[in-house]
């Protein structure tokens, strides 16, 4: 029939090719974008449900099963049991899940020839559930849903905390939105979005948390600009900069695409002197787009940060912001197939990479000038220990009030982690570093 869902043995199928292309270390964004349209909404939702639940999938495939199927049936099988091994929260009963799987993987000739297998020990989940539910449960990475290595340094790194962090990780992150106070004042847009039945409640000093998420064409006020998709731990990067700049204040935002945070900055100080750098030019074109939409203006070159011989050209800056790459480990609720793409290798040499970009960026920075140093990340070697060791090798460096490690958390978790702000937010570090004024002003590298 026209304008029906399509079957959910279809959806299955989507949402199967969608972790079978994390698995060979896709990230998922281009993997959902090649699922047919009619799809899309309903692949992304089911595989996103999938990788918050695959460890646990995986352990249950190892009880039903002494070796894994071929990649595409074993993708089909663990989509399956993630939706399904936990009635509270499934998106469809246990029963119909498993027949459905079973359709789709009869209907695919990358795992007809399964069918049978699929059919078996989905059928044996179904008449041993608990038993076998209760056989993982000692599993670590059943039970959290997150690989070994990430558990036990988040163990090490924070131990009283490590439990709330993965709790909060493993729930949906809601939709915020920045309000473009350049344009309109936030409780102006709230009324906008409740004129249109859309609930929204206050987060932050600029943010407004959706009730539900919705496309952003659905929501009033994309197209003219008025607000911006950011989350709430996200908008305190511009919140940070933006006290003490003088006039005209000469602003560089040294990683700034997709350009969230350099159109924050532009929007709290339109009078500011913006540079946005970012490697990848194409990424570079984001910022420019997000940029038009909102009526800003800021200067984009696509250049390498950590090179400033090659772009800069000499006058410091008032102030830098560095939203470094880091293994985007404080995110992971919002986008769950990071915790399955990332190694343990990842965080050294992610941590040599933000350390050069800082060594790099520093002699950039006017004399009295503030540096923000901020990463999306819950492990302290790209926080807490990365700002240590600057601050022992830079005796011009003062290191000045600021949030620190910013623990993922959401509504429910309110007084699990007291150190938090009491916000619904990624994860995040953030430190403020000032420049000593008595430092001679930075030399020009050779070109």
């Amino acid at each position: 029939m026209t304008g029906s869902a399509p079957p959910l043995w279809r959806q299955l199928q989507a949402a199967a090719s969608v972790l079978a292309a994390v698995r060979r270390g896709e990230s998922a964004t281009p993997a959902i974008a090649r699922v047919p349209a009619d799809l899309r909404p309903a692949a992304q939702a089911l595989a996103f449900h999938v990788l918050r639940q695959l460890g646990r999938a995986e352990a249950l495939r190892s009880q039903l099963a002494r070796r894994a199927p071929p990649p595409a049936a074993d993708a089909l099988l663990c989509t399956a049991l993630a939706l399904a091994w936990q009635e509270e929260g499934a998106p469809y009963p246990p029963f119909t899940l498993v027949d459905q799987a079973v359709e789709a993987a009869k209907r695919s000739p990358e795992t007809r020839n399964q069918q049978a297998f699929v059919n078996a020990c989905l059928r044996r989940f179904l008449r041993e559930r608990d038993a076998l539910v209760a056989a993982t449960d000692a599993d670590l990475v059943a039970r959290w849903n997150h690989p070994r290595w990430w558990i036990e340094r988040l163990r090490q790194d924070h131990p009283d905390g490590w439990e709330a962090i993965l709790a909060a990780s493993n729930r949906p992150a809601p939709m915020t939105l920045r309000v473009n106070t350049h344009r309109i004042s936030r409780e102006p847009l709230r009324e906008l979005l409740a004129a249109a039945h859309i609930a929204a409640e206050p987060v932050g000093l600029h943010g407004l948390m959706l009730e539900r998420g919705l496309p952003v064409e659905a929501i009033p006020g994309f197209r003219e600009g008025l607000w911006s998709v950011q989350d709430a731990g996200a908008q305190l990067a511009a919140q940070l900069m933006v006290p003490g700049l003088p006039p005209r204040a000469r602003v560089l935002d040294a990683c700034a695409a997709p350009g969230g945070k350099t159109a924050h900055l532009c929007e709290l100080k339109p009078d500011a002197q913006v540079l946005a750098l970012d490697v990848d030019p194409l990424r570079c074109e984001r910022i420019h787009q997000n940029l038009q939409r909102l009526d800003l203006h800021a200067e984009v070159h696509a250049a390498d940060a950590g090179d400033p011989a090659s772009w800069w050209e000499g006058k410091p800056y008032d102030a830098i912001l560095l939203d470094a790459p880091c293994t985007a480990s404080g995110i992971v609720r919002r986008h769950p197939d990071v915790r399955w793409l990332r190694r343990e290798s990842d965080v050294a040499q992610l941590a040599a990479q933000q350390k050069r970009l800082l060594t790099a960026l520093w002699p950039l920075l006017k004399p009295g000038g503030h540096l923000v140093y901020c990463t999306c990340s819950v492990f302290r070697a790209e926080g807490e220990a990365q700002i240590v060791a600057f601050l022992a090798h830079n005796s011009t460096a003062l290191l000045r009030p600021g949030p620190g490690h910013l623990w993922p958390r959401s509504k429910v978790d309110v007084g699990a982690l007291p150190d938090n702000q009491p916000s619904d937010h990624d994860g995040f570090f953030y430190a403020v570093l000032q420049k000593s004024a008595l430092d001679a002003p930075a030399a020009r590298p050779d070109v």
